[in-house]
């Protein structure tokens, strides 16, 4: 098997993307594809080496991923907005045999049609396929190995359940960037096995994307909280505040053509779902995943209405333990970790086999670090998240990458990071720190110092200067303790 083959069996002259540069055809996705795997194959990529890619939502980065994957090689999709210190560290872990980016691009239009690409290379299921820098169960980001055959899986998984089945007729709106395993496995690699039209955005407004669903009659649609709350407000701004809210009065037909509202990667406040529904007539369903479950775990039933604070039951072939701290599974009601197995767990993270060994048992559970509950339906409630976690947009921001730079800024003595909720519905990074004794630093020296060496999503918002932090006897952080008021 290879995912590279995706490709394959769709009528030619169908719509596979449609970007920034207008529309292209599976037929000419498959050229696209075949002169990347020319061009790579040519730079000595070959089975097993890693490639990089740094590039956004548009056909570079599907045919030149495709071509990874069809070369056997490994790849490695990176933030292109990330700063340079991130990404040279992100490179420097994965030592990548080749990078795609805007250069590799220009040389890309070189590569004649008539040339012979190199054809399709078998791997087993267990062959790695992707890897997605994560912050994961485990500390701090780390490349999580997704294989052909987890990626494959959760794809059927998804085409299992009732009332998510992707069809040929369908159009995706894709952007959720590429390099998250949301919008890499469950928005584009799902389009391109049912042979559906996916229409690629890059860092687009929530206007831009808006206008984007009802021009193109968009019928999927997998989104993070803090879009479905812009569109609720971009909505009210057009309508000047009909139409959102409990008291609306007036829908919107902009989304009249979507089918299937999915929100996923971070937990949905019920108002956000509320403002949605009102605004726009459709349900906004909730589930749960995991990049380390490639992604999904659990989806709702697609039927009636959604259940608020339910994330669903697991998917077909997916087994789900909630376990209490003794090891044995939780009752019903009682919180406990969640705990995962199937066919669409990763293999590990690359290169940390301790990381790895600590979130996954002998008998292949994938232990989350999530906290939920079973109700009576079998559903699962989430009620917190991995420890120390923070969700910022669906991304996972881990406190400790932050403290570290955080650390090296003159002046600092001490610092601890976490999140609050934000504004927007979701949640935002909060620095607390310790200034050295006659130290002059402000918020702005701390935040710029992040802007540097951190993507934009992992700065802090809001820094609060304290006299001291407070840490157990073993010397370790109490993030409870550290409760901030929302920012917005």
């Amino acid at each position: 098997m290879n995912l590279a083959q995706l490709l394959s069996g769709h009528d030619g002259g169908d719509i596979a993307i449609v970007d920034r540069f207008g529309s292209i055809a599976y037929a000419e996705l498959n050229t696209e594809a075949a002169r990347w795997r020319s061009l790579l194959a040519g730079r000595g990529v070959g089975p097993g080496d890693r490639v990089a890619l740094i590039c956004g939502n548009d056909r570079h980065f599907v045919g030149s991923y495709l071509a990874v994957l069809g070369l056997g090689a490994i790849a490695v999709p990176l933030n292109p907005a990330s700063p340079g210190p991130e990404l040279e560290a992100e490179l420097a872990s994965v030592s990548p045999a080749a990078v795609v980016d805007e250069e590799t691009i220009e040389m890309v239009t070189s590569v004649h049609d008539s040339q012979a690409a190199p054809g399709i290379v078998e791997r087993s299921s267990g062959d790695p396929a992707v890897l997605l820098f994560t912050s994961g169960t485990a500390g701090s980001p780390k490349a999580a190995i997704l294989t052909h055959g987890s990626l494959y899986a959760n794809l059927l998984q998804i085409q299992s359940h009732p009332g998510w089945r992707a069809m040929p007729t369908d159009v995706g709106l894709g952007l959720l960037p590429l390099f998250h395993v949301f919008g890499l496995n469950v928005v584009l690699n799902l389009s391109l096995l049912t042979g559906g039209k996916l229409v690629l955005l890059d860092r687009p407004s929530p206007e831009e994307a808006l206008d984007a669903v009802e021009r193109h009659q968009v019928t999927l649609v997998a989104g993070v909280p803090v879009l479905y709350a812009a569109w609720a407000r971009t909505l009210d701004g057009r309508t000047g505040g009909v139409g959102v809210g409990a008291g609306a009065g007036r829908v919107s037909t902009a989304m009249h053509s979507v089918r299937l509202a999915i929100s996923g990667a971070a937990p949905l406040p019920y108002e956000i779902a509320d403002d949605f529904e009102h605004a726009f007539g459709i349900p906004l369903w909730e589930g749960y995943g995991l990049t380390e479950a490639s992604p999904v775990v659990t989806a709702p039933v697609f039927e009636g209405s959604p259940t608020r604070g339910s994330v669903g039951g697991p998917l077909p072939g997916v087994e789900v333990r909630v376990v209490e701290s003794g090891g044995a599974d939780a009752l019903i009601g009682d919180p406990g970790e969640v705990w995962v197995r199937g066919p669409n767990v990763f293999a590990g993270y690359f290169g940390d086999l301790e990381a790895t060994e600590r979130v996954l048992d002998a008998e292949g559970w994938l232990h989350t670090g999530d906290v939920a509950v079973t109700g009576e339906d079998g559903c699962l409630h989430l009620i917190d998240r991995a420890k120390d976690l923070v969700i910022v947009s669906g991304f996972n921001v881990y406190p400790q990458e932050v403290e570290r730079v955080i650390a090296a800024v003159a002046g600092v003595a001490e610092t601890a990071v976490v999140g609050t909720a934000h504004s927007s519905g979701g949640e935002a990074v909060v620095a607390y720190v310790v200034r050295e004794s006659g130290a002059t630093l402000d918020e702005s020296d701390v935040i710029g110092a992040c802007r540097a060496h951190l993507a934009g999503y992992k700065c802090p918002s809001a820094v609060f200067f304290v006299d001291c932090i407070p840490r157990a006897a073993a010397g370790e952080v109490l993030r409870r303790e550290l409760k901030p008021d929302p920012v917005s």
